[in-house]
Parts: C-alpha cells; sequence; structure tokens
C-alpha cells in the first residue's frame, strides 16, 4: 500500500461542490506541489483536518480552480495513512483536471472500495464495519441508514470482539493447563465451561434471529396490489408514489405486467407491485399477466387487495380474497369512495379486520392507509440502532460458529476428551473471526470491496 490513490470522491453529475480525494504516504507531498494556499502556507506544515483556501494548478501551471484543501495526516485518518481532499467546484471537467492533474505526479487511480479496505486493512475499522460503509451510502429508508451508522459506529463489531475474546480464553486455559502443568493453573474443567458456551450461543442465536427484519430494511417490504381488473388498482400506485407511474384507463385489463416501484412510508420501504387484474380469461397475454400476479401474491410480505366501493362486490373479489394465503398480511381497500358508496361498512368488515375507504382520485382516505400499513409493521417504526444483521456473509459465519457450538455442547454432554470439544471450540472462534476480519480470507476481501463505488 505505499502508493498514492486517488478518485473523485462524489457524484459524476453537475454539482455545487465536487471532492477528489487522494491517499498514501506522500500525499501531502503531492498536493504541495499543486495547491498554494492563501497566506503562503505550505501543505507540509498545514493543520490535521483544517480547511485551506486557495488556487490548484495543472503541471504545466495553469490555475484550475480556486477551491478548498484539507490535509488528514495518519494514522488518524479515514484510512490510516495521508490523506488529502480538495473540495472543487462541481464541474466534471474541473473534477476530471484535478484527477489528471495527480495522475501527472505518480499518482494512481483508485479501484472501487480502496480507500475503506486501505482503512480496513491499517485497522482503523473492522469488517463489519467496513461493509457498514457501504450500506449506509445504498440505504434506501432512515431505518436501513439508522441501522447501518449504528454498526459503523461498532455495534455488531463489539458484541463479535466479546464473544471472540470469551472463546479465545477458553481456548487459552485450556492450552496453559496443558503446556504448563506445573504452574498452578487450575484444571481444564470442561463440564465448568457449559454455562458459558450455552450463553454465547444464545447470544449468537438472538442476532441470527434479526436477519428476516434486515433483509426487509435493506431490500423493502414486497407490496402485492392486487383485485380484480379496473378497481383501481394503478391508481392506487399512482396516488401513493405522488406521480403517474402506471397507464390508467377506464378499459378492464390495461395493466397486463407487473410494475414495480419502491416507496418509504416512515420508516418502512416498501417495494409496491402493481399487478394485472385477478379473472379468467382466453388472451395468451392477459393469462400471463395473471401468473404474475398470483406470483407475486406468493412472494409478498404484504397484500394490498382492492374493490370498486361503488359497485356490489362480485364473485372476483372473493376470488381474489382467496388467493391471498392465510398468513401474509392483507389490507382490504374500497377504492372509488369519491363516487355514491355501494360497498358499506359492514360488508368491507366481513372481508377481514384491516379496512379502509380511499380515493385514489381525490387522495381521500390515502392517510388512514398508510396509518394501517405503520400498525401492521410496528418492528420498523422504531430506530434501529445497528443490532439487526443485513449481511449475509456476516449471517453464514455466524450460523457455522453456532453449529460448531452445538456440537462442542453435545461433546461435554457425552463426556469426550477435552481436545476433541477444544476442536470445535476452535472452528466457532475462526467462524466468529471471519465476521470482524480476523481470519477473512483475502479472495472474501476482494469480493466484498467490489461492491463498493470508486472513492470510498
Amino acid at each position: 500500500m505505499s502508493d498514492i490513490i486517488a478518485a473523485i470522491a462524489t457524484g459524476s453529475g453537475v454539482s455545487a461542490i465536487g471532492i477528489v480525494r487522494m491517499s498514501g504516504n506522500g500525499s501531502v507531498v503531492v498536493a504541495d506541489k499543486i495547491f498554494r494556499a492563501a497566506g503562503a502556507v505550505r501543505l507540509c506544515d498545514a493543520e490535521d483536518k483544517r480547511m485551506y483556501y486557495g488556487s490548484l494548478t495543472n503541471s504545466d501551471g495553469a490555475l484550475v480552480d480556486f477551491c478548498l484543501c484539507m490535509v488528514s495526516r495518519g494514522p488518524l485518518s479515514y484510512t490510516g495513512e495521508d490523506t488529502v481532499e480538495f473540495h472543487c467546484h462541481g464541474s466534471p471537467v474541473v473534477l476530471c483536471a484535478v484527477l489528471l492533474t495527480l495522475f501527472s505526479h505518480g499518482v494512481r487511480q483508485a479501484l472501487p472500495g480502496e480507500f475503506t479496505r486501505r482503512a480496513f486493512l491499517n485497522g482503523r475499522m473492522d469488517l463489519t464495519q467496513a461493509e457498514a460503509v457501504i450500506d449506509l451510502i445504498e440505504a434506501e429508508s432512515l431505518a436501513a441508514a439508522q441501522n447501518a451508522a449504528g454498526q459503523l459506529m461498532g455495534a455488531i463489531a463489539v458484541k463479535m470482539e466479546a464473544v471472540y475474546s470469551e472463546l479465545l480464553d477458553i481456548i487459552a486455559h485450556f492450552h496453559a493447563v496443558i503446556d504448563y502443568p506445573d504452574e498452578g493453573i487450575d484444571d481444564f474443567d470442561v463440564c465448568g465451561y457449559s454455562s458459558q458456551l450455552n450463553g454465547i450461543e444464545a447470544q449468537l442465536c438472538l442476532m441470527l434471529d434479526t436477519y428476516e427484519r434486515g433483509k426487509v430494511l435493506l431490500d423493502g417490504i414486497p407490496t402485492a396490489i392486487i383485485g380484480r381488473p379496473n378497481t383501481g388498482k394503478s391508481s392506487l400506485l399512482n396516488a401513493l408514489l405522488g406521480y403517474d407511474r402506471a397507464i390508467v384507463t377506464d378499459i378492464a385489463g390495461t395493466t397486463r405486467d407487473t410494475i414495480e416501484e419502491k416507496l418509504v412510508i416512515g420508516n418502512i420501504l416498501l417495494r409496491l407491485i402493481d399487478t394485472a387484474g385477478l379473472r379468467l380469461s382466453d388472451d395468451v397475454i392477459e393469462k400471463l399477466g395473471v401468473e404474475r400476479s398470483l406470483a407475486a401474491i406468493r412472494e409478498a410480505g404484504l397484500v394490498i387487495l382492492v374493490l370498486d366501493c361503488s359497485a356490489p362486490l362480485s364473485c372476483g373479489d372473493y376470488d381474489a380474497l382467496r388467493s391471498v394465503p392465510a398468513d401474509i398480511p392483507t389490507i382490504v381497500v374500497a377504492n372509488k369512495s369519491d363516487l355514491p358508496v355501494v360497498v358499506d361498512s359492514a360488508k368491507l368488515s366481513e372481508l377481514g379486520d384491516c379496512w379502509c375507504m380511499v380515493s385514489a382520485l381525490s387522495g381521500e382516505g390515502l392517510d388512514c392507509l398508510i396509518a394501517k400499513i405503520r400498525d401492521m409493521f410496528p418492528e420498523f417504526v422504531s430506530t434501529a440502532s445497528g443490532n439487526v444483521l443485513t449481511n449475509m456473509r456476516q449471517v453464514d459465519a455466524i450460523s457455522r460458529a453456532v453449529a460448531s457450538l452445538k456440537l462442542a455442547l453435545a461433546a461435554l454432554t457425552a463426556a469426550v476428551t477435552p481436545d476433541a470439544v477444544l476442536a470445535d471450540i476452535e472452528i466457532a472462534l475462526a467462524a466468529i473471526g471471519e465476521v470482524t476480519g480476523k481470519t477473512v480470507r483475502e479472495d472474501i476481501v476482494s469480493r466484498i470491496f467490489e461492491r463498493f463505488c470508486v472513492g470510498k
């Protein structure tokens, strides 16, 4: 990691401010060649983490921009190395010119995630914190962002470090008894560790139990909007989104395929899926649309059944309701309440406890629908503090640790020799080390940082 890397750390579009970031020992020396601070302050003498205003020139001495520059020296920088940031005017042309100027001084283009990878390799963060960085960047809801921020602060790392330390103590005690029999060390009582191992296993299982919530936190709740044709499913989708995403006409069967869009309601991320109307048809294309609608229902975490309350309930309405598995939360929405209402509340109550009347045309009743969605998923209304697992790699490693601890506990029950028990504990220790990066393979590290954008 002796070479110096650089990248544009902000988006590719035009913006008020754009940042070019550089990291590596010697970064300050390179920056000093192209930046002159007002007041004749040399960057080599600059204070850490203080902004300096000045001019930035290219390798020919031509002015590129008037900008701000900040030096952050290792080991207390983000990467653990000397870093420099140029906060320029956000023209892509200007930012590219700054980057090319750095390249002319021997700096190379940073790879995706290389700044954060260096932070990990230099001990500035563990692997759970590094993975939280990309989760924070990609967060699509406040709850997901708060959970990632908590993990970046070490919520998962602290727990894993405590478990790692406990297992390491057990292993160290065993080897101390074997290697130093005359030192008066207490004998290794395998049964004495049973309670401790049970406690560790229970703690890890509690963490694993958060993963289902974590998947929804990142990906959203798949929400199928269903009903017979022409009840206003697409109109409801458009009303919830606040713009015309789906084509709406008076012709029944306008929607032939599923349409998916994301919507954040409070802390809850929904993947709204507008489906084709459910009905029997001889039309090949419409039949395919109905099949996709039924597939969306089976995979849904929430179903919104849309009825037309300006017309009597039909067999198609009841058939649509029966198509929803009993274990999937369902909200019945009586749409078109702006028209004379034929379906009363008593009829709607027969369909289920959770129902509301709305007008997708006027927006009346949408607040009631949103409130019912929030009530159905209270676990996503509260703030996530970083304790929710969202990463399959971490889940896999913790699961393997739990499996090894179960084997160790079974071996204790069977009264096998201590070395056999310790073999399983050592496997659990290695798996926990993978979570934080203590024992993870280089190819796994490389794959993790491939997810990152350039400049982070």
